[in-house]
C-alpha cells in the first residue's frame, strides 16, 4: 500500500476536505508544501518547518541527482533520513528543471541530454532513469518524467510534447512497478529507531507515483492529455506545465478543465503554484495539493505577505516592501493578526535593518513568516471546507 485518499466533505464549488494517507504521515488536504529543493527548505531549519505544520514538502530530484548524488542519499537510509524530515514527502521528476535548460539540453524519444548547471558535465534522464533516482531518493509521493513545453508553443508543438509525455509516462509507470520495492527504506540506517524510525511503520509499504498533465495553453490538448492519463490508472495525478508566464484566467481555465476529468476519489496537484490569493482560490476549485518556491524566495528578497485588515484573515493579501524606508522606524510587526514567531517577537524597523546590513538572520525570519501566513491560509481554508 503507498496512498489512501479519503474525502472528507466537498462543498458546491468542487472544494473538499481530505486526508491523504502516506508511509510518513497523514497529510491534511488541501495542502500547501514548502519547496525544499536541496533537501533543505532554504534558510529554515527543518524543526521549525515542523513546529509550522507543514505536514509535507518537496524535493527536487535534479538538484539532488547532481549534489550530493541520489546513490549517496540511499546509502544514507533516504532522503528522510539525509535530511532528518520525519514526515511525509514528494519529490518532482526533474522534467522541469531540465526544460529549464533549454541552451543545455537536447530531447529525443528515449529521454534528455543535458549539461549540468553546475560544472557543465553531460547527463542524461530517461523515463527509467528519473524513476530510478526517485526511488533511491525514497520520497513518498514520486511524479512521471514529463517534458514541459514552453510558453508560448504552437498547437503542433504542444501536441507532439503531450505525446511524448505520455509515452514516458507510461515508460515510468512500468519501472516504478517493477522496482518499487527497493525503496530505501529498507535500509539499516532507515530503520533507526533511536531517531524515530519505526521499520514496522513501513512493513510492506512502497512510494506512490503520480501523472503529470500537460497539455499547454490549448483546452483540446489539456482535456486529451487528462483522458489519457486517467486510462493508466496511477494514485494521483497532477497538473503541471503553468504559472509559466500565461495570464492567471487562463491558469484557471486549464486547471477547471484537467479537474472535469481527473478522478474525485484520488489526489489532485497542481505544480507550481502561486501567490497566497490563488492557492486559495484553486483549493476551492477542488485542487488538493500545491507547492511553490515563493514564500521562501520572496522573503529572501524582503516582500512580506501580509493581510488588509490583520484582524480579518479572509481580507485581500497586502504585498509588504521590508526594504523601504518607510519601515525603518515601525515598531509593528510585520503582520499583527499573524500568530508566528516572527510577528510575535519582531518589529518591521528590526527586520528592515537586518535585510539593508545583508544579514542571513533576515531572510530566515522573512521566510519563516512567509511559510507561516501560505501554512496559515490553507489551515483557515481547510476549515471553511468542512471536517
Amino acid at each position: 500500500m503507498s496512498l489512501e485518499f479519503q474525502v472528507q466533505h466537498t462543498t458546491e464549488s468542487g472544494g473538499r476536505r481530505a486526508q491523504l494517507s502516506l508511509p510518513h504521515g497523514d497529510v491534511q488536504t488541501p495542502v500547501f508544501m514548502p519547496v525544499g529543493t536541496a533537501a533543505t527548505v532554504k534558510a529554515v531549519p527543518q524543526n521549525v518547518v515542523e513546529e509550522l505544520n507543514a505536514e509535507i514538502i518537496l524535493a527536487n530530484t535534479y538538484h539532488l541527482y547532481l549534489r550530493p548524488g541520489h546513490e549517496l542519499i540511499a546509502r544514507a537510509g533516504g532522503v528522510h533520513r539525509f535530511m532528518s524530515w520525519r514526515r511525509s514527502m514528494l519529490t518532482d521528476s526533474g522534467g522541469f528543471q531540465v526544460f529549464s535548460l533549454a541552451k543545455l539540453r537536447k530531447i529525443s524519444a528515449d529521454g534528455v541530454e543535458f549539461r549540468s548547471h553546475l560544472d557543465g558535465s553531460k547527463h542524461f534522464f530517461s523515463p527509467e532513469h528519473s524513476m530510478a533516482v526517485q526511488i533511491a531518493l525514497g520520497a513518498d509521493i514520486m511524479m512521471v518524467f514529463d517534458e514541459c513545453v514552453e510558453t508560448p508553443a504552437s498547437w503542433e508543438r504542444t501536441r507532439d510534447s503531450m505525446a511524448l509525455t505520455h509515452a514516458w509516462a507510461a515508460r515510468s509507470k512500468k519501472y516504478w512497478e517493477e522496482h518499487r520495492h527497493e525503496v530505501p527504506w529498507t535500509h539499516p540506517l532507515a530503520r533507526d529507531a533511536e531517531h524515530g524510525y519505526d521499520p514496522a511503520k513501513f512493513a510492506g509499504k512502497h512510494q506512490a507515483l503520480f501523472g503529470i498533465v500537460q497539455g499547454g495553453m490549448y483546452p483540446d490538448l489539456r482535456r486529451e492529455s487528462a483522458e489519457r492519463l486517467v486510462e493508466m490508472d496511477l494514485p494521483g495525478y497532477a497538473i503541471g506545465g503553468l504559472a509559466v508566464g500565461e495570464p492567471r484566467e487562463v491558469t484557471r481555465e486549464m486547471i477547471a478543465l484537467a479537474l472535469e476529468v481527473l478522478p474525485k476519489d484520488k489526489p489532485r496537484y497542481v505544480m507550481g503554484v502561486g501567490y497566497p490569493d490563488e492557492i486559495e482560490e484553486y483549493a476551492k476549485m477542488g485542487v488538493d495539493m500545491m507547492d511553490c518556491v515563493l514564500p521562501t524566495r520572496a522573503g529572501r528578497h524582503g516582500l512580506l505577505f501580509t493581510r488588509q485588515d490583520p484582524q480579518d484573515r479572509r481580507s485581500a493579501v497586502v504585498r509588504l516592501n521590508i526594504k523601504k524606508q518607510d519601515n525603518a522606524e515601525d515598531q509593528r510587526p510585520i503582520d499583527e493578526g499573524c500568530q508566528c514567531m516572527v510577528c510575535q517577537r519582531y518589529t518591521r524597523a528590526y527586520l528592515r535593518h537586518l535585510f539593508a546590513s545583508g544579514e542571513p538572520l533576515g531572510a530566515t525570519l522573512n521566510s519563516i513568516h512567509n511559510l507561516a501566513f501560505y501554512l496559515e491560509t490553507m489551515e483557515r481554508v481547510r476549515r471553511e471546507l468542512g471536517n
